[in-house]
């Protein structure tokens, strides 16, 4: 765990916005990540957990409030600009080019770091061997947790120090979904502040160093990640029940 008081390496403060001037998704979300933490973003469907992810990343306009990446204010630029200050995001969907290869794939998303692809896709063959198994077959063709280690993959290409993850569980088999969240430990692990969005509540709050849930655009509940998961209040609206016995945080 780090400590909650270290410099933030990623702040959104106040964001209102949305996809049409009419209708602000955002209503004053805040978040905060500092160096090396896991920080997850939980909440109902429709609480606006994707839609902060692509404001943060330039991808949805800001009309109030403002998101600063190591100090520095990137409120509405655009996301292409935000990646070579040091962000990557990973959709939920549309993540990778299915008629490229993997190493297509990885090759395009190393474009900002021309004179390191070799280095960086050694890396990234290294962090997921099943990858530098595939890497000359079409992404298209991979099984839905294989494409998400890809889509991930391809977001490193970059070298990022922060890295957004909208919904990587989603739509997987069990045994992918463990896939998924041990190689996020592992990002993690290497030095990367990793923001999460994740349906798959409970497993996302208890890797998590700091949990904030969302509802109805604006911040619900936020705290650390094993307190959240053991508060009855957060169990009973958003986990399905009960909550757990407190236990000590999990090893990562």
């Amino acid at each position: 765990m780090t400590d909650a008081a270290a410099t933030p390496v990623l702040e959104a403060d106040g964001l209102v916005g949305g996809y049409v001037a009419e209708a602000d998704i955002l209503r004053g979300c805040t978040l905060t990540a500092a160096d090396g933490e896991i920080v997850v973003v939980i909440g109902p469907n429709g609480a606006g957990k994707s839609t902060l992810a692509k404001a943060v990343f330039g991808l949805v306009k800001v009309r109030e409030g403002r998101v600063r990446l190591r100090g520095h204010d990137i409120t509405g630029a655009a996301p292409h600009e935000v990646t070579a200050l040091g962000m990557s995001y990973v959709p939920q969907v549309s993540n990778v080019f299915g008629s490229l290869t993997v190493q297509e794939n990885l090759e395009v998303g190393g474009v900002l770091k021309r004179g390191l692809i070799k280095e960086r896709m050694d890396s990234m063959m290294t962090l997921f061997p099943r990858l530098g198994e595939r890497r000359r077959q079409r992404a298209g063709t991979l099984s839905g947790g294989e494409r998400q280690m890809l889509a991930m993959a391809r977001a490193l290409m970059p070298d990022p120090t922060v890295l957004l993850l909208d919904e990587p569980s989603a739509g997987l088999a069990p045994r992918a979904v463990g896939e998924v969240f041990d190689t996020v430990v592992e990002i993690n692990r290497a030095g990367v502040t990793i923001v999460m969005i994740e349906q798959n509540a409970r497993r996302a709050l208890a890797l998590a160093d700091r949990g904030y849930v969302l509802e109805g655009g604006q911040n619900r509940f936020e705290g650390p990640g094993d307190k959240l998961l053991v508060d009855p209040q957060v169990a009973e609206l958003y986990l399905g029940g009960a909550a757990p016995p407190a236990a000590g945080a999990p090893d990562r």
